[in-house]
């Protein structure tokens, strides 16, 4: 069974892209853990990141470089934090995190019910600075 981001990479289920391109795509997180949280994903669907081919794992960080230049022209935040973790879906992902502290990477405080007309315009801003 496809894993819930190939369904939405498949347009099964909609998604808040801010990239696409022939190997990953970028997304906003749906429980982000700071306003701008963006997940960058392969579309080949392999669960660990260690298992993907060198080029695709290489391609995405570059993506994930790339987010977080957006973000740091959007977003205002002290780093962007960078982290894949794999544990809540069997497909790699990279999480693209703005931050104020250290203590704002941790998934306990990720916002469950965020508002949609919010995150449409994080994601509007973010592919304006990524265009």
């Amino acid at each position: 069974m496809a894993s819930i981001f190939t369904r939405i990479i498949n347009g099964d289920i909609p998604g808040r892209f801010i990239w696409d391109d022939e190997t990953c795509i970028a997304m906003l997180d749906i429980r982000p853990l700071h306003p701008g949280h963006t997940l960058v994903i392969p579309k080949v669907e392999i669960d660990q990141w260690t298992d993907l081919p060198a080029d695709v794992a290489s391609h995405l960080m570059t993506v994930a470089h790339r987010v977080a230049q957006a973000q740091k022209a959007t977003i205002e935040c002290e780093r962007i934090g960078l982290m894949i973790a794999g544990f809540e879906v069997p497909h790699t992902h990279v999480h693209v995190v703005p931050l104020q502290t250290m203590a704002e990477l941790d998934f306990r405080n990720a916002d469950v019910s965020p508002k949609a007309d919010e995150l449409d315009a994080m994601a509007e801003q973010l592919r304006a600075a990524l265009a």
